[in-house]
């Protein structure tokens, strides 16, 4: 059947160190959660093909480091990226604080069209909450989606990234009924020049290679 192949939608997960980035990640794409994560050096990614509208979605999810030092590095891959996902810890009101920041980051890096959920992250701390829901939902003022998850209990982290690349893959759609190109949602700088065959079944496939 032509057509089933979808594009690439590069991913970013970005906001302060120790919100749960890659747990989110790695509990996407491995279903996996490690409470002995270390803080990420630099950036990481991982890849997971997911169903959108009977099409076939590959994200490529980079994850930053939340640290300042590693800011120059971060930075960089935001270009590149279609979508972001701005994580903050429901159980800390500084990373929630800090989530304007990060905000501004990615509209100072970042391409114009980047799709951006807000995500309150480690659901699961009920007793400990910081933020109330009522107060990060305000943030939608600045055009965000928000969820609140938990990559521990794996509560709402499938519909996070399922909602956001759903939103991503109906712009991309929309444009090309329009007849005008996705070149201005390509990457606007050769970072992170990628191509990727089609998943081979069992076994990685060939994404994964250094160019």
């Amino acid at each position: 059947e032509e057509g089933r192949e979808a594009h690439d939608s590069i991913l970013v997960l970005i906001g302060d160190s120790g919100v749960g980035k890659s747990n989110l990640l790695s509990r996407f794409t491995r279903n996996e959660f490690s409470l002995e994560s270390k803080s990420t050096i630099g950036v990481e990614f991982a890849t997971r093909s997911i169903q959108v509208e009977g099409k076939t979605v590959k994200a490529q999810i980079w994850d930053t480091a939340g640290q300042e030092r590693y800011r120059a590095i971060t930075s960089a891959y935001y270009r590149g990226a279609v979508g972001a996902l701005l994580v903050y810890d429901i159980a800390k009101h500084l990373t929630y604080e800090n989530a304007e920041r990060w905000l501004k980051e990615l509209q100072d890096h970042a391409d114009n069209n980047i799709v951006i959920m807000l995500v309150g992250n480690k659901s699961d701390l009920r007793h400990l909450r910081a933020v109330p829901t009522e107060q990060a939902r305000a943030f939608q003022k600045n055009g965000l989606s928000f969820l609140e998850t938990s990559a521990l209990d794996s509560s709402n982290v499938e519909l996070a990234f399922q909602t956001i690349l759903t939103a991503i893959y109906q712009i991309v759609s929309q444009r090309q009924m329009s007849g005008r190109s996705d070149a201005d949602f390509a990457p606007a700088s050769n970072v992170v020049p990628i191509s990727v065959e089609p998943t081979q079944t069992g076994g990685k496939g060939s994404c994964c290679q250094q160019h």
